[in-house]
This record gives structure tokens, sequence and C-alpha cells, in this order.
């Protein structure tokens, strides 16, 4: 039952954040406290809210019972209550129903318009609406597997419902994160292919949904490198949704690539602010402060993740980076091992471990390293960018070079952080660096960013 619950919680704050001058919390930050018990008011203060919706599912064979209630946490005032006994097939027509009583205790005076939108259903049928559930259910938990899970899942949803455009946004989504490093399973090529594709259907059945926005100005980013008309879908995701945190931790990479860092700094604290206790987001801060050299705040930061969730492989990956930069190697090398054992062998992983092990003078392990992403490579994808990552911490420039040069071919997603890279510090003076950064495009971006 936890992909239902989790569901309508979703459905409900997806719902709510439409309404005019309301700031809603996302998912992640209140999932933090599923399933403990917890006192409506301590939780309000620590989210900085004024009112929290807390409620509880229960199946019984066809039926569910929901119940729900309201309270001002600001005075602990009990706003609004109820409970629900409906068919499994009724859920669509309940969730308008306790989204519309939520509205109206708010006091929201809502136009037509928005009514209308409050109303707004994306599919008809109950069965395609559970399979997208439990398509986002996997999505949210971003492991390779459970990725692959909401592909599946996501594909089931179209099958039975073609004109279901957040499952077109899911699938787009779903694709995007296989393009990012920490995540590659697919080539970058396959993976924005797909997304793309996904994208601009869903924009194609409903032009103002927030996600599709989304993941289509990820794909004009990472794999187009076109910075501008990424910058535009983003901009169009936050206008047409204020609280999707994920349109501004995207959008911060564009600004933090061509080094708009305070820009960039902002705009992910502003995701940050939607979603406080989003270990996402808090890694996402401390990747911002690594890239604008400011490791002493990025050790903090991490340190925080890992409090919130002491396996999320992201943080122990860049506090790995972050303790390389510093030179200290062995705290390094035990992060990146950590994280290489939550990932399951991640390539992007084993590049950081290797290297480390290069800096460090270790050229045996590092070696070793390369040999297992070359033997990985004949049976998934390893990109060519993270052999260059360890040739780099080898100081072997030609090697690093003649790898970077295969990325560019393969259009790997990590080229476009390339100005602003930690890693490639050693190289950056070799003139193949500037020539790489020119085609890649980046320069171009820094000279319009300049006059701005």
């Amino acid at each position: 039952m936890e992909y239902l619950s989790d569901g309508i919680t979703e459905t409900l704050m997806n719902k709510l954040s439409q309404l005019p001058n309301l700031k809603v919390l996302s998912r992640t930050s209140v999932y933090y406290y599923k399933g403990k018990e917890q006192d409506p008011q301590a939780v309000g203060k620590s989210l900085n809210v004024q009112a929290v919706i807390t409620g509880k599912v229960v199946q019984s064979d066809d039926s569910l019972s929901i119940s729900a209630e309201l309270v001002d946490v600001q005075n602990n005032r009990h706003l609004w209550g109820d409970r629900y006994t409906r068919k499994l097939a009724e859920i669509l027509v309940l969730q308008e129903e306790i989204t519309r009583q939520i509205s109206d205790q708010l006091r929201t005076r809502l136009s037509g318009e928005e009514k209308k939108r409050l109303a707004k259903r994306y599919t008809e049928n109950t069965e395609a609406y559970q399979l997208y559930l439990k398509g986002r259910y996997f999505w949210n938990k971003r492991t390779e597997k459970d990725l692959k899970k909401a592909i599946e899942y996501f594909e089931q949803t179209i099958a039975i419902d073609p004109t279901y455009a957040l499952a077109y946004a899911g699938l787009a989504d779903s694709y995007a994160l296989f393009g990012f490093s920490l995540y590659a399973a697919l080539s970058p090529r396959e993976a924005d292919q797909k997304a793309e594709s996904a994208a601009l259907k869903a924009l194609e059945i409903d032009d103002t949904l927030a996600e599709a926005h989304t993941a289509l100005g990820l794909i004009q980013f990472r794999s187009e490198w076109n910075w501008l008309k990424a910058e535009s879908e983003f901009k169009r995701a936050i206008e047409l949704n204020p609280n999707y945190a994920l349109a501004y931790q995207y959008y911060a990479l564009v600004l933090a690539s061509v080094e708009r860092q305070d820009e960039a700094l902002t705009t992910i604290k502003r995701a940050q602010e939607l979603e406080p206790v989003s270990f996402i987001l808090n890694a996402a801060v401390a990747r911002h402060l690594y890239w604008a050299r400011q490791y002493d705040q990025a050790i903090e930061q991490l340190r925080k993740t890992l409090e919130l969730d002491p396996n999320f492989m992201a943080a122990h990956f860049r506090l790995g980076l972050v303790y390389e930069q510093k030179g200290m190697y062995e705290e390094a090398i035990a992060q990146f091992s950590k994280a290489r054992t939550i990932s399951e062998n991640n390539p992007f992983v084993i590049a950081g471990l290797g290297h480390v092990y290069g800096l460090s003078g270790n050229r045996k392990k590092a070696q070793e390293l390369i040999s297992e992403l070359k033997e990985l490579s004949k049976r998934r994808y390893v990109s060519a960018y993270d052999m260059a990552v360890i040739y780099s911490g080898l100081g072997e420039r030609d090697q690093a070079f003649a790898w970077l040069e295969k990325a560019y071919q393969e259009r790997a997603g990590s080229l476009v952080y390339l100005k602003v890279e930690p890693v490639f510090d050693p190289i950056r003076s070799d003139r193949r660096f500037a020539d790489l950064l020119r085609r890649v495009g980046i320069l171009d971006q820094l000279a319009v960013g300049s006059r701005q």
C-alpha cells in the first residue's frame, strides 16, 4: 500500500501547489516524517510552515478508508478533519473532494481558471493512475534498479491510457536520470533521446506540465548543449509551478556550469527551501559549494546530509571529491569505497576512486581500476569521461585528452561541467582544454553571461 499512500500524498501536494499565494513543501521534505509518530507542531516548526496535513490510508479488498486532518501548527488549532470510505475505483473523485475541502479551509479565493486547474484530471482510468503512482514510487528511490522498474510502470500506464501526459513526463524524468553519471545505465544519446521523445509527447498533450518542461530543459542543457533553450524551459517550468523544486535544482546546474555561481547557489538554496530535509537537495547544495571551491562549507553540508540518510551514495561520493581537493587522500578513499559498495560498482564512482589513487601516488591501484572499467564496459555502458578522470589523476595528459575526445564524440553529459570541475584543474592550462570548452559551447555561454 505504500505506493498508493505516497501517490495520494504527492497528488494532493501537486494540486495544492497550484493554489495562488500558497507555498507547499514538496514530497521529500514531508516523507522524512512518514511512518513516524510526530507532533504536527514540531514538524511545522522544523519545516517553517503554518499548517500541516496528516492522513492515513487503509485498504480492505477493493475498498479504501482514508482519514485526513488539517492543523494550524502556529496555534495548535484543528482546522478540519474527515474520514472517507470509498471503492478503489473512486480514488480520483475522492482526491478531488479532499483537495477541495482543504482549499476551502485554507480560505483560498480561486478564479474560475484556478478552480478548473484544481479539478483537472490527467486520466479517467483508475488502473492507469495506480500504475503511474507505482512508477513515481520507484522513480523517487533514485537507484538504477528502481529507475528500470519505474520505466516499466510508466510504459504500462501509457499502454492503458496513451493520453496520460503525466505518465510521459514520468518516463522522461526516468530516462533523464539515466543520463546522469551516477545513474548512467545507458549511453547519453540513448537515454536523452528517449527522455526527449517522452517529454515532447507530454507537452503535445498538455503544454502546461512543469515536469515535462523541466525534463526538456535538462536534455537541452546536457545533451544538446543549448544553454539558452535550457534556461527558457526551466523558467517556464518555474512560472507554471513555483513550488517545483526539481526545476530549480536543474536550473542551478546550468548557472553553475558557466560560472554564474552566486545565481546557482541562490537557485539551489531555493530548491532546498522547498525541501529542507531532502537528502538529495542537501547533497546538491554541497555539489555547488564544491564547484565554487568552498570545500569546508561543502564538508559541513555533506555531513548534515548523511545525518538524514547515512547510506546516501551521492553524499559519500561527493564527500570523497571534497576530501580529495583538500589533500585528505585516506579520507577520500574511504568515502569513495563506501559509495562504491552502496552503488554496487557504479563506473563513475570507480573513476573517482581511481582518480584519488592516482593523485596519492598509488599508480598500481589506479591502473587496476582502469582495467576493471574496461572489462566492465563489455557488459554495460561505461563513459569515456570516467576513463579521462582516472588518467587525469595519474597525470597522463595525453591519455586524459584522448578519452575526453571520446567523451565528446559520445556527447557525455558531464562535459558541460568542465569549466568548474576541480578534478581537471591540473590540465586546465593545456590549450587542448580550451579547445574542448569551445567545442562544447561553454566559452560562448561565458561570453553571453558576462554581457547580462
